[in-house]
């Protein structure tokens, strides 16, 4: 099988269990939320997204602990997909569209700030694992 074909798969096979796992996540979290306007579901996963793939991304550099296909399965396939700055653009648009600004501008802050903040906290907490 050619490598591409291989990695292909690799990334394909971690974006369905993403996918799947940002489905229930992020509908769990909303359900929790009350079905609120605000996205919470997203920022769940984006912010859990976050410190996951900094966590992994420093265990994979300062202790080689992820082989280059389990980075193509979990960073990119699994992670990339289970992160949703898609759907985050799309929300905010909306929360734009319907009028409500300070949400909005809410739900860039907190998405952007959170984060950062989480994926520097997972490379921090690498760094002492």
């Amino acid at each position: 099988m050619p490598a591409w074909l291989s990695q292909s798969l690799l990334v394909g096979a971690g974006g369905f269990v993403g996918a799947a796992l940002r489905f229930g996540v992020s509908g769990g979290v909303q359900r929790l939320a009350g079905f609120s306007s605000f996205p919470y579901g997203t920022l769940a996963v984006n912010v859990l997204g976050c410190l996951a793939i900094g966590l992994l991304s420093g265990l994979a550099e300062s202790r080689q602990v992820l082989t280059p296909e389990a980075r193509l399965l979990i960073l990119i396939g699994l992670l990339g997909s289970f992160t949703t700055f898609s759907t985050f653009g799309y929300e905010t648009l909306t929360l734009l569209r319907d009028g409500v600004l300070l949400r909005a501008a809410a739900n860039v802050a907190l998405q952007v700030g959170l984060g950062l903040g989480a994926a520097w906290a997972g490379l921090a907490l690498s760094r002492v694992l």
